[in-house]
């Protein structure tokens, strides 16, 4: 064969890969709302910095007649490229391919990105589009799974891995995504669920929609599997490629600086007013996040699920930041199990990669009742509180308003090796509230009071004591646990003063294989 007949043929073969399974499928993926693997590459990363792997592989399987239809690639594409300058490595599931489903060579394509993605020290993506494993191939595309579900594994804490779902995600296929940081879903078209409708209705005989049974809503708002919903494809994609500029490319570099024209010295007037007179009002911690942060920019985790706690990245002074911000304009702000073990994952993610965490605190407790309890309130929360002591990055808090009891002590507090921790003058650190107090501290007296106009007035005193001393944060800078006290006007300046004099900030745990965090 002639050369120029080598370069025709290679074109050609260049040609039959990219078209997956072919114009009839792509255009049933068009006609779904869906984008094609190809489609969702060029949207993620830097136009023309894609490098392709394996194009020309395909499936080894001749169990049910599969070796008489083949396709280059076998359903998935694979490579590197970059994303605002920064590479990434990537696969994206091709649903016209077998449906997306896993085979033994897709999975080895899979690995090998992977792989070099921990090599060369590189955030990994993946986009998952699948009808789970191939069943034509038995073990072996199981086999695939589970070589896939060690690397991510073995890359957690090194590399920032990220996934996409844009269609199904079933079976086994879920796992590789929930081992991952970070898993986007698009509001329509994408469900994950370990056992379909059908599976269910056979063995509880439970009626169940795909979207009620795994739907992005579910997940974004019940089980907390999602942390970002997209209206679209491409909305969910933007999002992606905007997450990556907080994070470094992996555990031994330190997040990216994006120098800002926002100053650092910044006063915020609007802080000085925000916290209501009346101690049980709700307000919007948001408005809080966004007066502090670079330019007002918030992206926020798990936006919708266990709203009560806010989590999210920004900048500060230029630096990414990870903030975690109890929120009292959702129940009150207190901590449950959900909340907890969402903030214990953000704040663990952030120390594996060196970005340091702004805590805002103004929490009354754990949420009470048989629902926490049953459901291991306890157990959670010290997830949290394990999250915050063990990290060694910087840690900044700002107590707000209220600050009591456990929760006080699992919000960042001093003895958890919280580096620097600021108060406004609106702080109130102590056991419990004054209504709880005075029933503890003066309930004989309380029940020998039988006129209600002289009981209202015992309490109104000794409320008013007992607030005296606690409902202030001098009490506790007396002590030392508060650092300073500050206006809060000032506290962009004071937390970015206080990064930055954290910057080169070292720390070590004990010499141990892991610890147990309370699973």
């Amino acid at each position: 064969m002639a050369f120029e007949e080598k370069i025709k043929e290679l074109l050609a073969k260049r040609g039959e890969a990219k078209m997956g399974g072919g114009q009839k499928r792509i255009d049933q993926q068009h006609e779904k709302g869906k984008l094609t693997a190809r489609e969702r590459i060029t949207m993620l990363l830097d136009p023309g910095s894609f490098e392709e792997f394996d194009m020309f592989l395909t499936h080894r399987c001749a169990n049910f007649d599969m070796q008489k239809q083949s396709f280059l690639g076998d359903g998935v594409v694979t490579g590197y490229g970059t994303i605002n300058g920064r590479q990434v490595y990537v696969y994206a599931q091709d649903f016209t391919v077998f449906g997306g489903s896993l085979s033994e060579t897709m999975a080895l394509k899979i690995c090998k990105v992977m792989d070099q993605a921990m090599k060369v020290g590189a955030p990994v993506i993946g986009m998952n589009d699948s009808g789970g494993a191939r069943i034509q191939e038995g073990c072996s595309s199981l086999a695939g799974f589970g070589e896939i579900f060690e690397r991510n594994i073995l890359a957690s804490g090194v590399i920032p891995q990220i996934s996409a779902i844009f269609g199904p995600c079933a079976g086994g296929s879920v796992y590789s995504p929930a081992l991952t940081d970070f898993i986007f879903m698009s509001k329509e078209n994408s469900y994950m669920f370990l056992t379909g409708p059908k599976v269910v209705k056979t063995v509880t005989g439970e009626d169940v929609t795909v979207d009620k049974l795994g739907g992005s809503l579910v997940h974004s708002t019940k089980s907390g599997v999602s942390h970002f919903v997209g209206e679209t494809e491409e909305d969910t994609i933007r999002m992606m490629r905007e997450l990556i500029g907080y994070l470094p490319s992996n555990n031994f570099e330190e997040p990216p600086f994006i120098p800002t024209e926002d100053p650092v010295d910044r006063l915020e007037d609007s802080l000085n007013s925000v916290i209501p007179d009346n101690p049980n009002a709700p307000y919007d911690v948001k408005e809080v996040i966004n007066a502090i942060v670079d330019d007002g920019r918030f992206m926020e985790v798990h936006a919708r699920f266990a709203t009560n706690l806010v989590v999210g990245f920004a900048r500060m002074g230029g630096m990414s930041v990870g903030i975690v911000a109890n929120q009292p304009k959702s129940m009150a702000g207190v901590l449950d199990s959900n909340a907890s073990r969402k903030g214990a994952r953000f704040v663990r993610f952030c120390d594996a990669f060196n970005i340091p965490i702004v805590t805002l605190v103004d929490v009354p407790g754990f949420l009470p009742g048989t629902g926490q309890e049953y459901n291991g309130v306890i157990a959670h929360g010290a997830k949290l509180l394990f999250a915050y002591g063990e990290a060694t990055v910087p840690k900044v808090a700002v107590t707000l308003r209220k600050a009591y009891g456990g929760a006080h002590i699992v919000m960042s507090c001093k003895q958890l090796k919280s580096d620097i921790n600021y108060a406004w003058p609106t702080a109130q650190i102590a056991v419990m509230g004054a209504s709880g107090a005075i029933d503890v501290l003066y309930g004989r007296q309380l029940k020998e009071l039988t006129d209600p106009e002289e009981k209202a007035k015992f309490v109104a005193e000794k409320e008013k004591e007992y607030n005296d001393q606690f409902a202030n944060p001098y009490y506790a800078a007396k002590f030392g646990y508060i650092d300073d006290v500050i206006e809060p006007r000032n506290t962009r300046f004071r937390v970015i003063r206080a990064l930055q004099a954290l910057a080169t900030k070292k720390d070590s745990l004990p010499i141990k294989k892991h610890g147990n965090i309370p699973l």
